[in-house]
């Protein structure tokens, strides 16, 4: 397998004069950023590392678009729905660039990685004056420079996937954060773009895994998400020495470290040492956001999935076995092409059988590039808005169903928000198993542990009290 390369600590050392440089232009003239991130938690991510670089740069980050010098777009390109909303924000900032031509619009993410969109975007809005895709993020320095001197820049090199460790970060949560632990995916399955935009895995070094761990927890964050497009395929490219369920282990003894998850992870790859893992270490969550994407078997091997709906049920059934408590979560698509109404009912009573406690669900929509999107036999847009209204209808009575089971359940609470509903503070927060409760309570316990029972269920939540504080 091909091992990960890194960027040299050079051209890091390199980039971050850069930006201090830029610093003393900057912080004088109080300029402001606002970055707006669409997608999944790998994106979330990067624009981590976007709004470190531009707080290192000097910028302070604004309320909203509208008053700010810098307007960033952190793209998604999985479904057609975020293209579409993406094309109407660039669309809708023609007017304020014009009233302050000094204004900076940029574009990033996956969807600039596409054969031919960042030509396109260019020709189509030439108030935009950045575009880089996602192995750019350790340039953005130098990238920024040339627009302030005038420049419209456009970068995004497919084939250079170096992991940079060591990027600023700007993390708007103090309670949790993610962390990556590798990039790219192998796995191809027929409707996914990402290959092709992120390229293929490399896994991070584990010790530098490990060292950010310890940094955040010693900076108060208690729970970390590891992030992958496949968790569980971790250390695959040959890379790190380790797999995954060691990756777990090793970072789990983290002092002060008291809850660890991770997602995606991919069905095929969910072994035994994994389920292990999950049933023996004390801070790794009761929680598995698993995909299953169909419960039909022909539709999975048109998918490209790798596993039978047989294997993704004896994995729910071997890890309910380990973990009595554990919770699962998933991905569905329906209306893939030709998936039959046969077909569409398997699903159906695999999503009865497996009890979610909630699940995404998608209607099939085709991207440019992939496997998918050339097959015959596609479902018409009736029928699949149909099927989506019918599985939606299950997925909330199982939710429901799930919920219940939880009144007079007691457990340890992170106290992530709250909602002020009239004179009454509602905190809201998730028991280690990813199940979310709300209860009465007051703001001064944001990003604390408590105590709570649950005393009644609703349609997505769950609702109780506080038996300690």
């Amino acid at each position: 397998m091909k091992n990960s390369h890194f960027v040299s600590e050079t051209d890091l050392s390199r980039q971050r004069d850069i930006a201090l440089t830029l610093a003393k232009e900057i912080i004088p003239r109080k300029l402001t950023f606002f970055v707006e991130t669409f997608g999944c938690q790998m994106n979330v991510r990067d624009s981590e590392t976007i709004k470190g670089w531009l707080s290192m740069i000097g910028y302070t980050e604004a309320k909203n678009k509208e008053s700010a010098d810098f307007v960033l777009y952190n793209t998604c390109c999985v479904r057609d729905h975020a293209e579409k909303r993406l094309m109407g924000n660039i669309g809708a900032l023609k007017e304020r660039k014009d009233e302050n031509p000094g204004m900076i619009i940029a574009i990033c993410g996956c969807m600039m990685q596409q054969e031919g969109m960042a030509k396109k975007l260019l020709k189509r809005f030439p108030h935009v004056n950045l575009i880089f895709g996602t192995n750019a993020l350790h340039r953005f320095p130098e990238m920024l420079r040339e627009v302030l001197n005038g420049d419209r820049v456009a970068l995004t090199d497919r084939d250079n996937d170096a992991i940079a460790e060591g990027l600023p970060k700007l993390r708007d949560n103090q309670r949790n954060a993610f962390v990556n632990i590798m990039y790219g995916c192998d796995n191809y399955c027929s409707y996914c773009i990402v290959p092709y935009v992120r390229g293929h895995e490399r896994s991070r070094r584990p010790e530098d895994i490990r060292n950010e761990i310890v940094s955040l927890v010693e900076n108060g964050i208690t729970e970390i998400t590891l992030l992958g497009q496949n968790v569980n395929s971790y250390g695959n490219d040959g890379s790190t020495g380790i797999k995954f369920a060691e990756l777990l282990r090793y970072v789990s003894d983290a002092p002060g470290l008291k809850r660890i998850r991770f997602m995606s992870s991919h069905p095929k790859d969910l072994n035994d040492d994994v389920m292990q893992a999950i049933a023996s270490l004390p801070n790794v969550c009761h929680h598995v956001h698993l995909p299953v994407q169909s419960g039909n078997n022909e539709v999975l091997r048109r998918m490209n999935r790798k596993y039978t709906r047989e294997h993704y049920l004896s994995i729910i059934t071997r890890l309910r076995e380990m973990v009595p408590d554990i919770e699962f979560t998933t991905d569905i698509i329906v209306g893939f092409p030709g998936e039959t109404e046969e077909a569409f009912q398997d699903t159906l009573s695999l999503v009865e059988e497996v009890g979610f406690a909630a699940a995404f669900t998608f209607a099939y929509s085709p991207r440019q590039g992939t496997v998918a999107a050339r097959m015959e036999d596609q479902i018409p847009e009736t029928v699949k808005k149909k099927r989506l209204q019918a599985l939606n209808a299950l997925q909330a009575r199982k939710t429901v169903e799930n919920n219940e089971k939880y009144i007079g359940h007691i457990g340890e609470v992170l106290v992530e928000g709250y909602d002020e509903r009239g004179e009454e503070t509602l905190l809201y927060g998730k028991y280690q198993n990813f199940k979310m409760v709300y209860f009465p309570g007051c703001k001064a316990l944001l990003n604390r542990y408590v105590t709570v029972k649950v005393t009644q269920s609703n349609k997505n939540s769950l609702l109780g009290e506080m038996i300690d504080a």
